[in-house]
């Protein structure tokens, strides 16, 4: 057998090892157990009066780029059933940008405290809670909506912010690792098209959320290879109004585009 040279050997060990890094970079989704589902009970994430069962809960895993500069690969996020898909193209945007997060876990680690869960810097979706200030389910109970690095990206009411570390934040200018303005087009585009970070009472940069509690029930009603279908319909109506808008500002054709798609 003739010898390889060791330059060949050299390129072939590096493919591989891109290949392998490449495998473990895609998101991952997988269906929540029954233990699962009583763990949630147990840390008051879930409720039997929740709007969406856990049945209709699933659970996103990936990889990110920490504030460290390295790879991590124990991000989790819990979802509605039919949005995994966009969601796992989120994330995987995220990391393929180096879009750093602090940290991903479910909301069972903080006992659905939100404001514990925002001290840790920590981005999640799913909590069974009423809206912030409010009795209304929030978007968060449906796993319709994701929260953000709380640190780079804080929660503001009546001349008070959360987390309350985050004051060096409340000005958005210079752009700062983490802060959602970089990612807005990820989430946008994947059908998460309000931005909290647009709102004028209270202004919540942190948040993401895929339109109104109509729109979400509509998926919930429908079976799920059929809501997924429709909410990548939802995804790729924006995208479609991007291209042919004429408006020049980028940020106001994609903010335009947002709000007219937005169900």
């Amino acid at each position: 057998m003739p010898l390889i040279p060791r330059h060949y050997w050299v390129a072939a060990c590096f493919a591989l090892s891109l290949l392998g890094l490449a495998s473990t970079s895609h998101a991952a989704v997988s269906a929540l157990t029954s233990r699962q589902c009583q763990l949630m009970e147990q840390k008051k994430t879930i409720s039997p009066d929740n709007p969406v069962p856990c049945r209709r809960l699933t659970q996103v895993s990936f990889s990110y780029i920490g504030f460290d500069g390295q790879q991590h690969d124990n991000g989790l996020i819990i979802v509605m059933d039919a949005l995994t898909e966009q969601v796992q193209a989120i994330f995987d945007e995220l990391l393929e940008r180096r879009f750093p997060l602090q940290q991903a876990r479910p909301m069972e680690e903080f006992t659905g405290d939100d404001e514990a869960s925002m001290q840790a810097n920590n981005s999640s979706s799913f909590n069974g809670r009423a809206m912030t200030g409010g009795s209304a389910w929030s978007k968060h109970a449906y796993g319709a909506a994701i929260d953000i690095n709380p640190l780079q990206n804080p929660y503001l009411s009546h001349g008070t912010y959360l987390p309350d570390n985050a004051g060096s934040y409340l000005s958005r200018t210079p752009q700062r690792p983490g802060m959602a303005e970089s990612a807005i087009d990820i989430f946008f585009r994947h059908g998460f098209l309000v931005w909290g970070g647009n709102w004028y009472e209270p202004v919540d940069y942190q948040h993401f959320e895929i339109g109104s509690r109509d729109f979400i029930q509509q998926l919930l009603a429908l079976p799920l290879p059929q809501a997924r279908a429709v909410f990548k319909r939802y995804a790729d109506q924006y995208s479609a109004c991007l291209k042919r808008n004429k408006i020049a500002d980028n940020i106001a054709r994609r903010d335009a585009c947002a709000h007219n798609n937005r169900r």
